[in-house]
């Protein structure tokens, strides 16, 4: 399963993709620029003006390479999946289990903890490498609400006050969020989290590597059997792959948000790459999207230890490794969902 570290981005407008062979080929201007085998795919992300030929889509589909369609500017706007993969009762048991308000409240309080644990690690790494640097130390008072957060989280018996639980631990870690943040500033500074649109270069990194997140996140789960559309943190809604995104909540600190801050703080990226439309909304121009596209595959090659497996696995595995670990425990082999927990 190691085409889960490989995702195709193309970002160049006017380009079209089609099959050749087992291969996919990427022309520009009817210039063969790229050929790629499929099977060492997860994905292809396109982005903008760019076409995929009917035979390449269905050779895609047939063979579980998720292809996802953005704007330029990285929204989301469809995806191209194959015929529904994995055991049929695998799925039914998911649908069961999502209709079930107890089981769905467990699993979302999971996800929950799970998100705010990393958020929380995020932000003691951050303590820990960044102490010297700091005139005081914001970061343990914002630790130690997230901890009584989690412990909250574990004692609510609804999703409203779950979601009220989040939504407290996202204002408390984003709070301080710019605080890691220790270059570029001021056009790089970050005030609050916003979003439909970004209005400020950091904001945009973020949803930008979010969405690239979510593909991965989806195709994850769609190589396991399970429906990604149908959650239980994230309530069903046409167009939401629900799953994923519950899916993804346990990454976002660990992955994208460490990958924004890493961006910035290497100097990668500068305010530069950025422009103001007239709606407000901030965008990041095409040298600047190929930089974190190749810095976001880039993490996803490096290896961490498992909590749960205990085994070394590469970053771009996590999501996959997560997905079947929760096709067991929907399949009745585990007795609870083992989240990714940053140590």
């Amino acid at each position: 399963m190691k085409k889960f570290l490989n995702t195709l981005f193309v970002t160049t407008q006017g380009a079209y993709l089609n099959k050749e062979g087992e291969s996919v080929v990427v022309s520009i201007e009817k210039t063969v620029r790229l050929r790629v085998p499929i099977h060492t795919l997860g994905g292809i992300v396109c982005f903008g003006n760019v076409l995929c030929s009917p035979f390449l889509m269905a050779h895609c589909a047939q063979n579980q390479v998720l292809i996802s369609f953005l704007t330029e500017n990285g929204r989301f706007l469809a995806r191209v999946t194959g015929k529904v993969s994995g055991n049929v009762r695998l799925r039914r048991a998911q649908y069961r289990m999502a209709d079930d308000e107890a089981i769905r409240l467990t699993l979302a309080k999971t996800f929950v903890c799970a998100k705010i644990a990393n958020a929380r690690t995020v932000l003691q790494r951050a303590l820990r490498d960044h102490a010297d640097k700091l005139e005081d130390d914001p970061f343990t008072p914002v630790i130690l609400r997230l901890s009584r957060v989690i412990d909250a989280v574990r004692s609510v018996d609804n999703m409203e006050s779950l979601r009220g639980c989040e939504g407290d631990a996202g204002r408390e870690y984003f709070g301080v969020f710019d605080h890691m943040i220790t270059a570029g500033k001021p056009e790089l500074s970050f005030s609050a989290r916003n979003r439909r649109p970004p209005t400020d270069p950091v904001n945009a990194l973020l949803s930008f590597i979010y969405v690239l997140l979510a593909h991965d996140c989806a195709g994850a789960l769609e190589a396991v059997g399970l429906d990604p559309q149908v959650g239980f943190l994230h309530s069903d809604r046409p167009g939401r792959a629900g799953l994923a995104l519950d899916l993804m909540e346990e990454f976002r600190p660990f992955f994208a948000d460490r990958l924004v801050l890493s961006l910035i703080n290497l100097k990668q990226i500068n305010a530069r790459g950025f422009t103001s439309t007239e709606s407000g909304a901030v965008e990041m121009n095409d040298a600047t999207r190929k930089e974190v596209l190749t810095a976001y595959q880039s993490r996803k090659q490096d290896e961490l230890r498992h909590p749960y497996l205990n085994e070394p696995v590469p970053i771009g595995m996590l999501m996959f490794a997560q997905a079947l670990l929760m096709a067991r425990y929907i399949r009745g082999d585990l007795d609870g969902y083992p989240a990714f927990f940053w140590r």
